[in-house]
């Protein structure tokens, strides 16, 4: 690999590791302020986004002299590698939005821009365990929380009072309940375990505590098949093989029919749930409930994160300081954040907005549950760290191979986990990471 990208890498790793306050310069000299008229790009999926951006463009904008046009892109591994394949040739916009996991390779490859002392003083408008994940642990910025997709528990609440069910709080009741149900009701299932996507499980891991990437000296260090994902993988591993729970991937035509019918009476899911059972399962409005995700111990309170993005600045924007106070101002503004929400979909990052404009009342598929945004703000606080590494693509395509088949199989999914680990592993050494175990 050039030696320009392993430098970085370590760099990275160290930064990481000691907390040291920049990974590297990422053009501070161009962050100086501003000018004259400035005209920035910037690259993001997210619906509806130009009218957002007209808000910027007509008010804070026009009296900074700043514009921002919005470029229509792919989410995902697609926009990655879109993105460093502009900065290889020194072409990429001024702002990307970037999904949290992809952050990492994205600073690797010295792609984004530190941009904590123009954008740092917003932290105190996300909760710790969400900012943390654009800071990679260290005092750098490298991008400002949009979207965030806490975790947390959906069931049919007129099925749980019919098999006389409790909503469990912690994960052994959870499989108590998933057995009471079969007791029951033997033709229904409390959920499945799914292996199409592999934001689910991640989220699930990051709850119990998972660190699957983390430095150690100035080697990564790759514990995907650490102890609180072992017992995550058993812990559902176990349900799949006793028939406690269905086996089948999710967002199937079965599944929909599944949670249509009533065969499947609730979803391990994220704040974003209400929309996809709106389409999944339109005859069942208004007879689910959401509660917090089920806890390892009474004692605890924390949830997973399932999905998620950022707006970054990028290090080959000749305008940085521009950009950053317009990716603050996006994700901070109460006008802005209720149009990302009324025309993008999102739920925001920012905790204030959490509990004002498009979220004072329920969503129309939950308006039996009036406290549902309230009650999905306080889970959002309590998200725990998260440690995203440079090949996550590599981690969920393993994921979805081998959890697929020892899911089908019902076969043993620590095996599988331990696949997930040594692809990931081999992965990084093959791009020229130094990496421990």
């Amino acid at each position: 690999m050039p030696h320009t990208k392993r430098r970085r890498l370590v760099t990275t790793a160290v930064a990481v590791s000691l907390g040291a306050t920049a990974l590297a310069a990422c053009g501070s000299e161009d962050s100086k302020a501003e000018s004259g008229p400035v005209s920035l790009t910037y690259w993001t999926w997210t619906p509806g986004m130009d009218k957002v951006v007209d808000l910027w463009n007509k008010g804070p904008g026009k009296k900074d002299q700043i514009t921002v046009t919005v470029k229509k892109q792919a989410s995902g591994d697609t926009l990655v590698t879109k993105i460093l394949t502009a900065h290889k040739a020194k072409k990429a916009p001024d702002l990307v939005q970037a999904e949290y996991q992809a952050l990492p390779t994205l600073v690797s490859n010295d792609a984004l821009a530190d941009i904590s002392k123009e954008a740092g003083a917003v932290k105190g408008k996300f909760a710790d365990g969400v900012w943390q994940q654009t800071t990679l642990g260290t005092d750098a910025v490298y991008a400002i929380p949009q979207d965030i997709g806490p975790m947390m528990f959906y069931y049919r609440e007129d099925l749980f009072k019919k098999y006389k069910l409790k909503v469990p709080t912690t994960w052994d009741q959870f499989a108590e309940t998933a057995r009471a149900l079969k007791k029951a009701a033997p033709d229904k299932d409390l959920t499945t375990f799914s292996a199409n996507d592999s934001g689910l499980f991640a989220g699930l891991a990051q709850q119990a505590g998972a660190k699957w990437w983390t430095t150690s000296g100035d080697k990564w260090k790759v514990a995907i098949d650490d102890a609180a994902t072992q017992k995550v993988a058993k812990f559902w591993g176990g349900l799949v093989k006793e028939g406690a729970i269905d086996n089948q991937p999710m967002y199937t035509p079965s599944w929909n029919k599944a949670l249509n019918t009533g065969k499947q009476i609730a979803w391990v899911s994220a704040v974003w749930a209400p929309g996809t059972l709106t389409t999944a399962a339109p005859d069942t409005k208004g007879k689910w409930a959401m509660a917090p995700l089920p806890q390892w111990s009474a004692s605890e309170n924390v949830t997973g994160s399932w999905g998620g993005s950022s707006t970054a600045v990028t290090t080959d924007s000749q305008h940085q300081a521009a950009a950053a106070k317009f990716a603050a101002w996006l994700n901070t503004d109460h006008d802005a954040l209720n149009a990302l929400a009324k025309d993008g979909g999102i739920y925001p990052a920012s905790t204030s907005a959490q509990l004002s404009g498009a979220f004072s009342n329920p969503p129309e598929y939950f308006s039996n549950q009036a406290d549902f945004y309230p009650q999905a703000a306080k889970i959002a606080n309590t998200t725990a760290p998260s440690a995203w590494g440079p090949n996550v693509n590599v981690a969920y395509a393993t994921f979805n191979d081998a959890f697929g088949t020892a899911a089908k199989d019902k076969s043993d999914f620590a095996a599988a986990l331990a696949k997930m680990q040594d692809a990931t592993v081999a992965d990084m050494k093959k791009q020229g990471f130094e990496v421990s175990q």
